[in-house]
This record gives C-alpha cells, structure tokens and sequence, in this order.
C-alpha cells in the first residue's frame, strides 16, 4: 500500500508539472464581461452634460459590494473636491489616496491632497517645514510646485523623485513626506546624482529606486538609468548593453520577478511609442521581447500599476485622441489584453491621469484620479480587478522552447506512469477496496496525462508550422538577397566599364591639351614669319622708291642739255 501511495504522488506531482506546462503555453482566455457593452456609468466630460444618467445607484456604505469585477465606476465623493490636474503623482497608503502637485492650466501646483476611501471625502494635507532644512534654504514653500514627478512609498514616507518646477536646478531633487508627522523637505542625496528631469519612471524594488528616461531642464530627452538607495540616498548609474528603449518621456514601468525592469510607451517630441522594452536587473541586458495577445496604440501620459505578475495600463494619448481602453499586461507570459473600455471623451481616456493599487477591506481595488482630455478632471473612479491565475516566471522563454519543454516533460511523465507496478496490498480485506480506487484514480490521471501530451504535441506542431512558415519567408528573403546581389554586381561592373571609360577620356583630354600647347609654338613661328614679311615688304618698297629717283635725275639732264642748243 504504501509502494502505490507513493507512487500516486508521483504521479500526482507529474500532473501538476503537465497542468503549469499547459498553463504557461496556452494563452490567456478571453476576459469575460469585459468591454463597452458592459460599462458601468462614469463620470466625465459627457456626464456633465446628463447628470441625471450617472447618478450613483448605491449608498456609500455599500459601493464596494455594488462593483463589478473589471469594470470602472466612479466613486460618490462627499463634500468638496480638490482642483482638477494632471501629470500629479499619486500612491495609496492604508486605505487612502495621496495626490501630490501637479499641473493645469499651465501652472505648477504645491498641494497635498487626501482621498479617504473609506469615508470618501476629501482633505488638505497640511505639511510643516523640516526646521533645519528650512532655516538653510529661507524658502516660504515647504512642498514647491512641482509636476511630472513621481512619488513611492518607504516605511511612513513619501519620496517625490524629480519633476518640472519653477526652480530649476542642475541635479534631480528628492523631497520627502512623513506620514506621522507631516513633516516635509529636502533629502540630501550623493553618489552619481542624475540631471534634474521630468517626465520619468520611478521603480521600487525593495530599498531602491530605478529611475528611467525624462526630460531634462532644456527639454533633452533622456534614456539613461539610475539606481537611489533609500537607505544610504546614494545615487548609482547603470550602463546596460544591447540597445535600450529610444530616448523618452512620460512612459510607463514596472518590475517583474524582482530581476525585470519593463518600459512601455512614452513619447519623444514627435513620435509616440507602444512598445515593450525589458532589463534584465542581474545581467543589466537589454532586450525588446516578443508580445502576444490585443493589439496596442502607440501612447504617452498613460497610469500603470502591477498586481501580482498583472501589469494594469490606463489611459494615455497621442495629443489628437486619448486611449479609452485599460489594458493588462501578464507579465510572465507576455501578453496584452483589453480589460474594458470607455467613451473617448471619458476622464479615464486622458494624458497625465494616476492609477494606484488599494486594500480596502482586505480587499484589492485599482484607483484612478485626475488626468486631461481638453478638460481638466478631479473624478475618482475605482476599478474591483478579477482574481487571475499566476504561474513561474517564464519572461524570455519562447513558446517553441516551452512547448518542446511540456512535451518531453509529458513524455517522462507518461512513460514512468506506464511502468508503475501496482502490488495488492497484504491484507485484501481491509485494504483491498482503498487499493482498487487508488489504481482507478491512477488510471484516470494516466489517461488525463496522455490527453494533455496530445495537445502539447498539437501545440508543437502549430509552432513548428510556424517555424516553418518563418522557414520559408527567410528564405524568400534570401532570394530576394541573391537577386539583389547579382544587380549589385551587374551595376558594379557596368561602374567599372564606366571608369575605364573615363580613364581613356582623360588621356584623350591629355593629349588634346600637349596638342594645343603645339599650337601655341607654332603660332608664334607664324607671328615671327609674318613679322619678317613685313621687314621685307618695306625694305623693297624702299628700294624701288631709290630706283624711282636715279631715274629722274637721267632725263632732267637729257631735257636741259636740249635747251642749250
């Protein structure tokens, strides 16, 4: 009995091995009750105009039991509401919001703000000047106006990571928030402290923070990475390899696994991104791996918080429209899904919008605030995630690997569940029954193990079809190279002919040249004769002019000896 017991856990666990394989191969399956046809009314831009549509249909004591599962709602807010913005920073601690500066209408903004999600109503969070700090700096602000920073929470603080504010300066500044005593100043930082920028991610990873891209002071677009140590407040530069994301700003991060640092979206001054970029933290490698899953537009000024390996996308634009769906990301099997969707105009399909993750009751809520669309929001709207299956993280595996990995490990699986020998127990009278069903359990299991080697064969199959197909375009590709190739040739030898045409040119121009060098000589020669010919020609004519005058002097003589006689 034992021998079977045994061998039923292994078999067990060979089940279990075959169930995460499947799990990590398959996709996703289609989120149910997802997308418009199922949005909860929201407030926003059109809610304004029809109030009466988007009145809240439940009490404040009992919104949470009312919400549905992937869908956002606004949350009834009692008393007043601070003022809309955008591109503020925001974080959930014990079951409230803070919402730190940010921007509208073009001025920065110096305020704290406090969103109890339990009694839901809003407060001024009313700081108090770091003394020795205060007294050095002589400034009348405790918190400066400040926006496109980033906030995370450490222990009882807050730690506001650089941004755009009215002082500017070289390096980037960390101020600091004391929960407990609401104290608030300058943290002195050292090491390689990075440039000041706006715009960038923060990243908490236990005891640090990794910093990604912005833009600097005179609107340099960055992708450079620094790492702060909370507990020593010393700067660190990371110099990856590969090729990192292009420079931007106003993109999106997260970690996975403790070890990946993803990047999605952003923007430079004229191209927005949607793409994912990966750093390996322990390698320091860069990567842009393979998506699966929804397609996604390009987008900036998005929101994205992480739930277990869920990565949560809201918002963004590309300053012609805002991005009305929310999209998740798993991030162990790399694919991209829309988890529901609102109208264009909603406050939730804006730029500069914040999502938080919230226990409330023990429970898990996604919390959005503020955000701009052609009108400045102050809505809350508050999101229940559905539970979602988590599996080993498998970031860079591929699915051929992964498929050829299940197979084999299902074949191992079968092959050893085939050699079991199950003995009958030594006492069939009262062993024997517990015996039968552990063998019919064990054949059962078997049997579901040989229908899942099917499908991972199946699943092999399409990818090595797909291999194939990959196959064949390569070598399209390569055919096309040959022929380009050969062009190549033909064009470089009809070049060659061509040089060697023009070397004869330029002997001919050559001798052209010594020719008319000849010309001018002989030219001169014919200058000179011409010259000689005219000395000639006057030296004649003076001749015959001394002729003319001998023979005058002759018959002057005859005539005058005729008149003496």
């Amino acid at each position: 009995m034992e021998t079977n017991t045994r061998r039923i856990e292994e078999l067990g666990t060979s089940v279990k091995v075959m169930q995460t394989a499947i799990e990590e191969r398959l996709p996703l399956p289609a989120i149910q009750g997802s997308g418009p046809q199922q949005e909860v009314p929201l407030l926003g831009a059109e809610i304004v105009e029809q109030p009466e549509q988007h009145e809240p249909a439940f009490m404040e004591t009992e919104w949470q039991s009312r919400l549905a599962h992937d869908q956002w709602t606004a949350v009834p807010v009692s008393g007043s509401r601070p003022p809309a913005r955008y591109k503020h920073a925001a974080v959930a601690v014990d079951e409230k919001l803070y919402v730190v500066g940010g921007s509208r209408n073009g001025r920065y903004l110096s305020d704290v703000q406090v969103f109890d999600l339990k009694s839901l109503a809003w407060s001024n969070l009313k700081l108090k000047p770091n003394a020795d700090k205060f007294e050095e700096t002589g400034s009348l602000d405790i918190l400066p106006a400040i926006s496109g920073h980033n906030v995370v929470n450490w222990g009882n603080k807050l730690f506001l990571i650089g941004g755009h504010s009215k002082k500017v300066a070289d390096k980037i500044t960390v101020l600091f928030i004391d929960l407990e005593t609401h104290l608030c100043g300058v943290v002195e930082t050292s090491g390689k402290v990075p440039v000041a920028r706006g715009g960038h991610s923060a990243t908490l990873v236990g005891s640090r923070v990794i910093v990604f891209g912005g833009e600097d002071k005179s609107r340099r677009l960055l992708n450079d990475v620094f790492v702060l140590d909370l507990e020593t407040m010393t700067w660190d530069m990371v110099e990856g390899t590969q090729t990192p994301p292009a420079p931007r700003f106003d993109h999106t991060s997260a970690v996975h696994a403790e070890r990946y640092l993803l990047i999605f979206g952003g923007c430079s001054h004229s191209i927005f991104f949607n793409n994912l970029h990966v750093l390996d933290l322990q390698t320091m490698e860069w990567s842009q791996p393979l998506v699966q899953g929804d397609l996604v537009t390009a987008r900036a000024g998005h929101a994205g918080i992480t739930i277990d390996e869920n990565w949560y996308i809201v918002g963004g634009g590309d300053n012609k429209s805002g991005c009305p769906e929310t999209l998740v990301l798993n991030m162990s099997k790399l694919v991209w899904s829309e988890l529901t969707s609102v109208k264009q105009r909603d406050p939730l399909a804006s730029e500069g919008l914040s999502v938080c993750s919230a226990i409330i009751d023990g429970e898990m809520y996604l919390v959005a605030f503020g955000g701009y669309n052609g009108k400045y929001s102050n809505e809350v709207f508050i999101m229940k995630p559905k539970p979602r299956d988590s599996s080993r993280p498998k970031i860079f595996q591929s699915p051929a690997a992964a498929a050829a990995a299940a197979s084999v490990t299902a074949a191992y699986a079968l092959s050893k569940a085939e050699k079991l020998d199950f003995t009958k127990a030594e006492d069939p009278s009262s062993k024997g029954a517990e015996n039968s069903i552990s063998e019919k359990d064990v054949t059962n299991g078997v049997k579901a193990i040989r229908e899942e080697k099917n499908v991972l064969e199946l699943s092999l199959a399409e990818v090595r079809a797909e291999n194939t197909r990959i196959k064949g375009q390569i070598d399209e590709k390569n055919g096309t190279l040959s022929e380009l190739s050969k062009e190549l040739l033909s064009v470089q030898g009809q070049l060659g002919a061509e040089r060697s045409r023009c070397f004869k040119l330029e002997a001919q121009i050559s001798e052209l040249h010594k020719m008319l060098e000849s010309m001018q000589s002989i030219e001169n020669e014919v200058q000179e004769l011409r010259t000689q010919k005219s000395a000639f020609e006057r030296n004649i004519e003076l001749a015959s002019a001394v002729q003319k005058q001998g023979s005058g002097g002759v018959w002057r003589w005859i005539a005058g000896g005729n008149g003496s006689a």
